[in-house]
Parts: structure tokens; C-alpha cells; sequence
């Protein structure tokens, strides 16, 4: 069972499934958020995915205009699992802390829009939007 928290860990939780195919978005929005060349994540199924502790903890902002939420704990500011489908969380993939030794990227998505420094150096299939594209 894979297990993650925030910087602080104030918030943690776990995944009883099967962690797998981490997908790297390398959007603008993405890049803004976490100031780097995109975000990790994964998407696990809601049913698998479990709070341990600190839900209280989290803030969420909702970029207006987009249907984009950023979800991070409020006392060290670390990204943190959130919404992504009705049937799926998304997981930053640097908040697993356990049972995480496996995961390769498999996905990048958004490519067309990354940042001109951005070099991609994996295995990872390259969607030019968002995922199943391209």
C-alpha cells in the first residue's frame, strides 16, 4: 500500500491499488504552479484512495475562467492529491513517501505547450494536448 504527505505532514494519505504510469502535463498553468517544467501526477481511482490525516489542512484555489483547481496544504504549501474526474483522484507524484520505487513516467501531456527549455529525456509517450491526444 502506498502511503504520501506534504512537506510538513500535517497532510497524508494512501493508495490501496496499484500505483502506475505517472503523466507529466507540462502546461503553462501547470508550469506557474509548482515553478518548474510542469507536475507528475498520477490518477487513481477514487475507491483506492484513502485521507490518513490533515483533509482540514487542505486550501484549494480554482483558477477562474479554467476548469483547473490547485490543491495544497495550508501550512507548508506542498501540492497535495485532489479531484480530477468524477471517478478519479490525481496524486502529485512527489508526494509518494512509500512504495513508490516503480513508477516511470508513461505519459506527457501538453507537450506542444512547454516551456522552450524543457527537454523531454524519457520513454514517456508524447500527447501534443491532453492525454489520448496525439
Amino acid at each position: 500500500m502506498a502511503q504520501g504527505q506534504c512537506n510538513c505532514g500535517a497532510v497524508a494519505f494512501e493508495v490501496s491499488g496499484d500505483l502506475h504510469d505517472v503523466i507529466v502535463c507540462h502546461c503553462s498553468i501547470c508550469r506557474r504552479y509548482t515553478g518548474a517544467n510542469g507536475i507528475a501526477v498520477l490518477l487513481v481511482p477514487n475507491a483506492d484512495f484513502h485521507w490518513l490525516h490533515g483533509e482540514d489542512q487542505i486550501t484549494t484555489w480554482d483558477k477562474p475562467r479554467a476548469a483547473w483547481q490547485a490543491h495544497f496544504c495550508r501550512n507548508c504549501g506542498s501540492a497535495v492529491p485532489g479531484h480530477n474526474t468524477d471517478g478519479t483522484t490525481y496524486i502529485p507524484a512527489g508526494a509518494i513517501a512509500q512504495d513508490g520505487e516503480e513508477l516511470r513516467v508513461a505519459h506527457h501531456v501538453f507537450v506542444d505547450s512547454r516551456a522552450k527549455w524543457d527537454v523531454i529525456g524519457d520513454d514517456g509517450r508524447q500527447h501534443p494536448d491532453a492525454y489520448g491526444s496525439g
